[in-house]
């Protein structure tokens, strides 16, 4: 479990791909995480799967590589970390599993009045759980819905957001990890199972 806020980013030092799978390495800003830790890289949970001196290992398999954009990841690139929540953290943004739902694409990005706003397109399947003022993820980072129409949304980033994230480097067509608030899921995903229920009776 997460909260989307971003702790530091990294650069990934090394990628394998090994043939459907791929591990990726990073060069960790703690010196204290251990095997088997969680860490969202780019939101997507990863469980440490080797220490190497200063670097970690994360491998991923091809599930997790076919639904979110970690597959497009070449060494070099800088990604956001955040390490798992732990008894007692505030939650300071919004409860975040690190299961992504899929991959919103950048439509639009807008830097005016002093405002820094994406506008994306969520898969159309995820279209269901925006709602404006409630919470989403994307690459990792807990945001707000500023607006919703059909499946495209807006958030707002404030420029503490701009300076601890990757988001000042994204472009339009860019694919972004998205993971929809597990509450809007929970309920929308459990009133669509009593409602077929209801017909099959």
């Amino acid at each position: 479990m997460f909260t989307g806020i971003i702790e530091r980013t990294a650069p990934i030092a090394q990628i394998e791909d090994q043939g459907r799978s791929r591990r990726i390495t990073i060069a960790p800003p703690w010196s204290d995480v251990r095997l088997g830790e969680s860490v969202a890289i780019n939101g997507v949970c990863l469980t440490v799967a080797a220490i190497d001196g200063a670097r970690l290992a994360f491998d991923v398999i091809p599930e997790t590589l076919s639904i979110t954009n970690l597959r497009k990841l070449r060494e070099g690139d800088r990604v956001n970390l955040e390490r798992s929540l732990r008894a007692g953290d505030r939650i300071d943004g919004h409860f975040v599993q690190g299961h992504v739902d899929g991959v919103a694409k950048v439509i639009e990005i807008r830097r005016d009045a002093g405002e820094y706003r994406i506008i994306a397109d969520a898969p159309p399947q995820l279209a269901k759980y925006l709602v404006p003022k409630g919470s989403i993820c994307l690459e990792g980072t807990s945001l707000t819905i500023a607006t919703v129409r059909r499946n495209r949304f807006e958030v707002a980033l404030i420029p503490t957001t701009l300076s601890i994230t990757t988001f000042g480097s994204i472009q339009p067509g860019w694919p972004l990890n998205m993971e929809a608030d597990i509450f809007a899921k929970t309920i929308v995903n459990t009133l669509e199972r009593v409602r077929e229920m209801q017909n099959d009776e």
